[in-house]
């Protein structure tokens, strides 16, 4: 189903209408970062570094 530059800007009118011009931008910000984890978890890169080997114990 091809969409046209018509239907497209009915689209992004009724977003702006429901969720208002303040909150497009952090909804974009949320998917952007969505697709970003997603990626990364495709890759298999870790968000966390892993603890360090060695530990330090702390004597009480």
């Amino acid at each position: 189903m091809n969409r046209g530059v018509p239907e497209l800007i009915i689209i992004f009118f009724i977003i702006f209408v429901v969720f208002g011009a303040g909150r497009i931008p952090k909804i974009a910000r949320d998917i952007g970062s969505g697709i970003r984890e997603f990626r990364k978890a495709m890759n298999g890169e870790e968000d966390h570094p892993e603890p360090p080997k060695e530990t330090k114990k702390i004597s009480r």
